[in-house]
């Protein structure tokens, strides 16, 4: 088995890496950064979802498994005293895998289609302006968005930026997309409906942007298009993200820990 480590420069993840590559060796596997079967990374969300990108290549062969050495850990699930149960279990072979979708974007442009992909969410805004846009699902009209723009998250990423914005909280095995306004202009001239947009699986968001210059697609963080952008749509992509189920915890146990903290209450 083929092993590839990505993580942060902080001191805590370099010790956890150290400590990491050496049980990897002393299992009797493999380091190999360039075609893993496993890749493992160390930090928080950010890494993971950048490690997600670097493999993307790979991903329907790459499994990924994340340590927790950062903030906010919804991908990444084991904490630096389980490493030596998990080289166990990878030693062994013993480890089950769980899906999770990843958005496809498709963006039209005065140059042809480019083709994007999100872990979290993909987001249309201009930079100065107003964005002005019509918006469908499949063939059907929903609204003539006028905001600051609009954001299309996968379940998993529905904890990110999403709800930041309001948007609801989507467990990943739904496999749907959500859609959710960003500041939208809701008055008696302008009307969205001003509430998140859960889309199923085999539907299809289309934004249909109006020319302007200040133009921003941004696919977890990141700008992958500007200015020219034509139409947007978005889908749940055929490829997915395979995790290492053993030690893999409950969903709402990440919500839960993540945003409420608080102790189990008594029924």
């Amino acid at each position: 088995m083929k092993i590839a480590i990505v993580h942060n420069d902080q001191d805590k993840s370099l010790g956890v890496v150290k400590n990491l590559k050496e049980l990897i060796q002393n299992a009797g596997l493999t380091l190999d950064n360039q075609y893993p079967d496993i890749v493992i990374t160390v930090g928080g969300d950010g890494t993971f979802i950048s490690a997600v990108h670097k493999y993307f290549d790979q991903i329907d062969s790459v499994r990924f498994i994340g340590i927790h050495t950062g903030h906010l850990g919804f991908y990444t699930d084991w904490r630096n005293y389980d490493i030596d149960k998990m080289i166990q279990v990878l030693r062994n072979d013993q480890a089950e895998t769980v899906d999770y979708p990843i958005l496809e974007i498709t963006a039209k442009t005065s140059d042809g289609e480019h083709v994007f992909y999100a872990v979290n969410e993909a987001v249309v805004k201009r930079s100065v302006k107003t964005l002005e846009a019509d918006v469908y699902i499949g063939n059907t009209i929903l609204e003539n968005f006028r905001g600051d723009g609009m954001c299309v998250s996968t379940p998993m990423g529905s904890t990110a930026y999403n709800k930041s914005l309001g948007g609801a909280v989507i467990e990943p095995t739904l496999r749907a997309m959500q859609l959710t306004e960003i500041a939208s202009i809701n008055s008696q001239v302008f009307t969205t409906v001003n509430a998140p947009v859960v889309v199923a699986p085999d539907s299809e968001i289309i934004i249909k942007t109006k020319p302007a210059e200040d133009l921003i697609l941004t696919c977890d963080g990141k700008v992958v298009a500007q200015n020219d952008i034509l139409e947007l749509s978005y889908k749940i992509s055929h490829h997915h993200l395979q995790f290492d189920r053993f030690g893999h915890n409950n969903f709402w146990t990440r919500v839960k820990e993540s945003f409420i903290g608080l102790p189990h209450a008594s029924i």
